[in-house]
């Protein structure tokens, strides 16, 4: 197999050329879907002869199908990338060996996570699955505003073993910054039609699927009281304090900060619309019920 790689950047001089050493020994058709940076992202992708194309940035899924509708790819398979993210020597090699099946359409990739230099091996997280690898024509990515994944719309999938690196170089600040964006975000989705395409949770269904239908069971616990639970689970009990102080310090900033800033914008969102509509907001109770997101196909 010979994959056009698409990879999408902005400001990521730290991380963009390990992605695309990564990925050289794999295809010779690497597209790099910029959003406008002023760093030397362009400069380190053009070292390495990338094809490189600007897009104003609305939203991953937005930009990630764009780049499949509108790029000109040399060969029959996509592999997406962020520019934080790498293949393993491991993956690149299995990737290679992949041979044309006539009824697979998409392969999933295992990811695991580095945060501050050190790898995140514990609290259910490792892997993460994610649709990377598929069949031109067969690949889309959901239009959720925060979480979006790819899916076939038609054809098998299987699950690759080699591991892809999601390398979180950027600093702290940035992180929490990305993450702010993101909780507006993940409220936006929360609060809105669910969209028919996203994917579903399904207990039984491929590795989104499942992840998705544990994603509904969170959604449907008290706020302000799951991510208490979602930190107890993944750092206690999924042993996440086995990863060391910067385990702790993602394990506190992404499994409860973050959940917690949701759970807050959700209430701040209600408690306005309340205001709005002159009923009394003083009923701190009847807000919280109203918040309280459904567990439908939005999740």
């Amino acid at each position: 197999m010979k994959p056009s790689i698409v990879i999408l950047t902005f400001n990521s001089e730290l991380s963009i050329a390990e992605t695309l050493q990564s990925v050289a020994a794999i295809s010779d058709d690497i597209h790099i879907v910029d959003s406008f940076s002023s760093d030397h992202t362009l400069e380190i992708a053009q070292s390495f002869h990338a094809k490189i194309v600007q897009h104003p940035f609305e939203n991953y899924g937005l930009q990630r199908n764009w780049a499949i509708d509108s790029l000109r790819f040399e060969y029959g398979w996509q592999l997406h990338l962020d520019a934080d993210e790498r293949l393993t020597p491991e993956l690149r090699q299995e990737i290679l060996q992949l041979g044309e099946e006539d009824d697979i359409s998409g392969y999933y990739l295992p990811r695991r996570m580095h945060f501050l230099g050190h790898p995140i091996r514990h609290g259910g997280l490792c892997p993460t699955w994610h649709m990377r690898l598929f069949r031109s024509g067969m690949g889309r990515c959901e239009t959720r505003k925060y979480d979006q994944h790819f899916y076939i719309t038609w054809g098998k999938t299987r699950q690759l073993n080699g591991y892809m690196i999601d390398d979180l170089r950027m600093p702290l600040g940035e992180w929490t910054a990305r993450h702010n964006r993101w909780a507006e975000a993940e409220v936006e989705e929360l609060t809105s039609p669910a969209e028919p395409r996203n994917i579903r949770g399904k207990i039984t269904g491929n590795p989104v699927e499942r992840k998705r239908f544990l994603r509904g069971i969170y959604n449907g616990l008290p706020l302000f009281v799951r991510p208490f639970g979602l930190f107890f689970y993944r750092y206690i009990l999924r042993f996440g304090f086995l990863d060391g102080s910067a385990g702790f310090i993602f394990y506190v900033l992404q499994t409860f900060w973050f959940r917690f800033l949701i759970d807050a914008k959700l209430y701040e969102k209600t408690l306005a619309q309340s205001v709005s509509a002159g009923q009394n907001c003083g009923h701190e109770s009847s807000v919280l019920e109203r918040l309280q997101p459904k567990t439908g196909s939005s999740i």
